[in-house]
C-alpha cells in the first residue's frame, strides 16, 4: 500500500468529538498494517507521513483546550527491523505511543493451549518482544513510549473454556508483570466483553477470572518494578512491584505446576507481616470459568456489585506458600524498599 492516507473521514470523526467535549483518551492510526501486516501493509516511509499528519490534524483540532489525546500507531505486531526504521524516521514530537498487538498462543481453535499456558519456556518467548522494543526505544532517544495496543491471546476470539477461564489468568497476569519490566506503559486487553477472550461473560455480563486478577493487579501492584532474585523452579512466575497506594511492596507468585507447592521465603525485610490473596480455580478445575479467593467463591451480589477481596492476614515471617496451580498476591506493607521510599 503505498498511498497518501486520506484523512477527511477522521477530521470529521475527530471535530465531532471536540465538538461534544467528548474525552478521548488517544487516536491511533492503522490496526495490524505494520511489518508484513495481516491482509494489507503500509510501508514505513508512508507511515511516518501520515503519523506525522495525524499529530498535525490533532494538535489544531485540540488548539487553546487544556490537553489533547495521546496519538498512537502502528498497532500492528512487533517486527524489529520495521519498529526501528518507524521510530527513527519519525519526527521528534510526532508520535506519543508506540503500540503493538500480542497474541503469541496462536489461533483459539488450537488444542494446545492450555499446555502452552503452562509451559515456562513458551511463556519466556514473549520476552523478546518486550525487550527489543524497549531497546528500539532507548537507542532513538524520542519521547515515544511502549503499549501493548491489543492482547487476547489467542487470535479469532479466543477459546471458549480457556480464554475466558481460570487458566489464562496464568498467561495474563504472566504477561502484565513481563511486560511491567520491560517499561510498557499500558497493557491493553481485548476484550472487556466480546468473543472468548473478554473480562465479562458476554452473555451474563458476570466477571470472568481474569475480571478479579486484572482488579488485584490494579489494586496492589504500583508502578514501579522492582528487581526480584528467585532461585527456585521455573515452573514459580514471580514479580515485584512497589505496592500502590500504600506503603511496602507486592509480589505477585504464580504457580504453573499441578504438583508441586511451591514456598518462596522473602529476606532482608526486618517486617515480613503480609496480606495474602490466593486465587484458585473452583474445584480445582483450571477451565472453570469461577474464581476462588482464599477459599471464597467470588460472585457478584444481587444488584451486580463486585465483591469485597478480602485477604488473609499472616502475622509472621513464615515463608510464603502458593498451592499448586495457583496464584497469590503478598502485600507487605511494612517491608522497606530504597525504591519505594
Amino acid at each position: 500500500m503505498e498511498n497518501t492516507w486520506d484523512f477527511s473521514n477522521a477530521a470529521f470523526l475527530i471535530n465531532y468529538t471536540v465538538a461534544k467535549n467528548y474525552s478521548i483518551a488517544g487516536w491511533e492510526l492503522g490496526n495490524e498494517l505494520s511489518g508484513r501486516g495481516i491482509g494489507a501493509r503500509v510501508n514505513v516511509e508512508q507511515y511516518v507521513a501520515d503519523v506525522t499528519a495525524l499529530m498535525a490534524l490533532v494538535n489544531a483540532m485540540y488548539q487553546g483546550k487544556p490537553a489533547r489525546p495521546l496519538v498512537l500507531a502502528p498497532g500492528g505486531f512487533f517486527h524489529s527491523n520495521w519498529y526501528s526504521a518507524f521510530l527513527d524516521k519519525s519526527k521528534p514530537g510526532s508520535l506519543d505511543v508506540l503500540t503493538h498487538h500480542i497474541y503469541n498462543l496462536g489461533p483459539g481453535s488450537s488444542q494446545h493451549l492450555i499446555d502452552e499456558i503452562l509451559n515456562p519456556l513458551y511463556l519466556d518467548g514473549c520476552a523478546s518482544t518486550f525487550s527489543n522494543l524497549q531497546a528500539i526505544i532507548t537507542r532513538a532517544n524520542k519521547s515515544a513510549i511502549a503499549w501493548v495496543g491489543e492482547a487476547g491471546g489467542a487470535y479469532n476470539s479466543g477459546r471458549h473454556l480457556v480464554t475466558d477461564s481460570f487458566v489464562f489468568s496464568f498467561w495474563y497476569l504472566d504477561q502484565l508483570g513481563m511486560s511491567a519490566k520491560y517499561d510498557t506503559k499500558t497493557y491493553c486487553r481485548q476484550t472487556l466483553i466480546g468473543g472468548n477472550y473478554g473480562l465479562l461473560n458476554r452473555d451474563t455480563f458476570e466477571p470472568n477470572p481474569d475480571y478479579y486478577s486484572a482488579l488485584l493487579w490494579h489494586r496492589l501492584m504500583g508502578t514501579r518494578v522492582l528487581s526480584f532474585n528467585y532461585t527456585g523452579s521455573n515452573m514459580t512466575r514471580t514479580y515485584a512491584h512497589c505496592a500502590k497506594q500504600s506503603s511496602g511492596i507486592t509480589l505477585l507468585l504464580i504457580n504453573l505446576s499441578g504438583n508441586t507447592t511451591s514456598q518462596v521465603a522473602v529476606t532482608n525485610g526486618s517486617d515480613l507481616r503480609r496480606k495474602e490473596y490466593h486465587l484458585t480455580a473452583k474445584d480445582g478445575n483450571l477451565q472453570s470459568q469461577v474464581m476462588v479467593l482464599n477459599g471464597q467463591i467470588l460472585s457478584t451480589g444481587t444488584d451486580g456489585t463486585i465483591p469485597t477481596l478480602e485477604p488473609m492476614i499472616i502475622e509472621d515471617a513464615s515463608p510464603l506458600t502458593v498451592a499448586p496451580y495457583s496464584i497469590l498476591f503478598a502485600h507487605f506493607p511494612s517491608f522497606h524498599g530504597p525504591a519505594c521510599a
